[in-house]
């Protein structure tokens, strides 16, 4: 870069920085807005060409056996791609995004630019079944954390970065604004002011003109045929609610058990031989399954059943009622193991297709078993939609985003009041049957992250390490009355670690416990630290989340709390320091 170049940028950055920060992250919405418009475009757009290149030749009426193999060529190139080119971990999108918010001061590394494009598209393609939606938002997210990098953002306005790009690629890939806006208020960000929230709606807004732009006004499921709600369906609403929950936490449960299973498994290629290989094996036997599911979820909502038959050993058994529900119920069972060997054996994609696709076909399931053996007439096409809310807010805990959502997708709005309804029952009874949510799991092992509840959520981002202070004079174990004695003299703590050569640990003594007897000589050689030390009654260790450390304030009433690690010692943490830091990221964050 020439000398002049630096001097034109330097400026730039220079005229940046003495924007007003409200002016500034509304100019910053607009980039990012129009950025994740056209990154959900190029997912969409590449995934549809190349599926399209892969099964275009298939026949509707006879199976294929390119079903068992192209999943696996698929996430084998997604594999060699991490592996051998990026040489970086790949993440699934929103975990990720949350993750770098509560971990990472809100910065992504630039390789998620790109690489969850690559990476999804040749998952999905080839028939992986997940969605696009969560390799939209991380690259989305991406985008706004390295912009936010690169003008020298705080931490705030980065975050708030990530947060407009995250409802930016959500409005973009499901043209859906509004959901996008209540998705990254309910799952992204937390304590959002009227001033932050201004940015967030033009970034929506940008993102899914952008998409109208190019791709038109046509919403993602179209309905075409919605009937008016009457009030005695309210009972079956309230059932497809019950049914969605039981669904949501089949899906749950069974993303952790295999997921326990895998990490048993040593080494990639046995996880992507077993996965990959189960998988193609399923979505042949069920080619419904393959990739995202959108042509089967629009002609579940049309009330035709053909696409459980198309491309598929069944197809002759077309118009049996009795198979038809065992194969529809198969569907919904194998969604959930179809998805979870995708992710587990190496694929790249988001839970949310997976989730409105079981939505869908549970929604189909139920109201056919009722109209065919309860001898009601119950509109098809409505239950089929609704129940994609019902399966989202049990799935990922969000129930105004899945209400929003699915309006908004369908331009359902007529149905707003059973979408709420079972959205609401499910989300409720899901709740109960598993606590945590598919985003939150898919966290554990990477620590805890950012919630609705303000003193959690700020408490996550601190960090222990950040905290110890390590000024305090160590005594030897072995050492005498004596010794400590010269040690107290050139310290300006009272409180003094008793350790080994080794930095073992052992206990501490309190200045203000041996002060009566620290003045007589007489037992400088005869009294051992040993003997005068104390066990402290509550340890920090080094991994422990600032939750936990505040919890063991709470509980020990001590000021300061020991920090080890294992059993070295590394120093002290402080009630003052720590509720000092608190109180600060408290104000920050409370400012308009």
């Amino acid at each position: 870069m020439t000398t002049r170049r630096r001097k034109i940028i330097f400026k730039i950055l220079r005229w940046i920085h003495k924007l007003p920060s409200r002016q500034l992250m509304i100019g910053l919405s607009v980039i990012v807005g129009f950025l994740a418009g056209i990154v959900a475009m190029i997912i969409r757009g590449l995934v549809k060409e190349l599926e399209h290149l892969l099964t275009a030749g298939f026949s509707v009426d006879y199976y294929n056996y390119m079903y068992v193999i192209y999943p696996a060529i698929g996430i084998l190139l997604t594999l060699l791609f991490i592996k051998y080119l990026l040489r970086q971990p790949v993440r699934d999108g929103v975990p990720s995004v949350l993750y770098a918010i509560s971990k990472q001061h809100g910065l992504i590394k630039p390789h998620n630019n790109y690489s969850s494009i690559i990476t999804s598209t040749l998952t999905v393609a080839f028939g992986g079944s997940v969605g696009l939606e969560g390799p939209t938002v991380i690259t989305g997210s991406a985008i706004g954390s390295n912009i936010g990098r690169l003008l020298g953002l705080n931490y705030k306005q980065t975050v708030a970065l990530l947060g407009m790009a995250s409802a930016a690629a959500m409005s973009a890939i499901f043209k859906a604004p509004i959901a996008a806006i209540v998705f990254a208020l309910e799952i992204i960000l937390f304590d959002m002011t009227m001033t932050a929230l201004v940015p967030l709606l033009i970034a929506s807004i940008v993102a899914v003109l952008t998409t109208y732009f190019f791709q038109g006004l046509d919403v993602l499921y179209p309905m075409k045929g919605i009937s008016v709600f009457q009030l005695y369906e309210t009972p079956y609403y309230i059932g497809l609610g019950i049914f969605t929950a039981l669904i949501s936490a089949y899906f749950i449960k069974f993303y952790v058990w295999a997921g326990r299973l895998f990490d048993k498994l040593k080494g990639w290629f046995l996880k992507f031989l077993l996965g990959s290989s189960a998988l193609g094996l399923i979505i042949f036997l069920l080619p419904s399954l393959y990739g995202e599911g959108y042509g089967a979820i629009n002609k579940a909502m049309e009330g035709d059943l053909s696409f459980i038959f198309d491309n598929s050993l069944f197809y002759f058994y077309h118009g049996k009622m009795g198979i038809t529900l065992l194969l529809l119920f198969s569907i919904i069972l194998f969604k959930v193991v179809a998805t979870t060997l995708t992710f587990r054996s190496g694929g790249i994609g988001g839970v949310f297709a997976p989730t409105l696709f079981i939505g869908t076909m549970s929604g189909l399931f139920f109201v056919t078993v009722a109209n065919h053996y309860g001898m009601t007439d119950l509109p098809v096409s409505n239950f089929a939609m609704v129940g994609m809310a019902g399966m989202l807010a049990g799935v990922i805990h969000a129930p105004l985003t899945s209400i929003f959502l699915i309006a908004e997708v369908t331009g359902g709005y007529e149905l707003f009041l059973p979408i709420m309804l079972v959205a609401t029952t499910s989300y409720s009874l899901t709740r109960f049957l598993s606590p945590r949510s598919i985003y939150t799991i898919q966290l554990k092992k990477r620590g805890d992250v950012l919630t609705h509840h303000k003193d959690k959520s700020l408490l996550s981002l601190m960090n222990v390490k950040e905290h110890i202070e390590t000024d305090f004079s160590k005594v030897h174990i072995d050492a005498s009355l004596g010794d400590l004695v010269k040690i107290i003299a050139d310290s300006h703590r009272n409180i003094f670690p008793v350790v080994d050569d080794e930095d073992n640990f052992y206990g501490f003594i309190i200045l203000d416990q041996i002060r009566h007897i620290m003045f007589q000589p007489e037992f400088y050689d005869t009294v051992k630290v040993k003997n005068l030390m104390m066990k402290p009654s509550s340890i920090v260790y080094i991994d422990d989340d600032m939750e936990t450390v505040a919890q063991k304030f709470q509980h020990s009433g001590k000021y300061n709390l020991v920090v080890l690690d294992g059993d070295k010692y590394v120093g002290f943490v402080s009630r003052a320091n720590v509720f000092s830091h608190y109180r600060d990221l408290l104000k920050d964050f409370s400012e308009e």
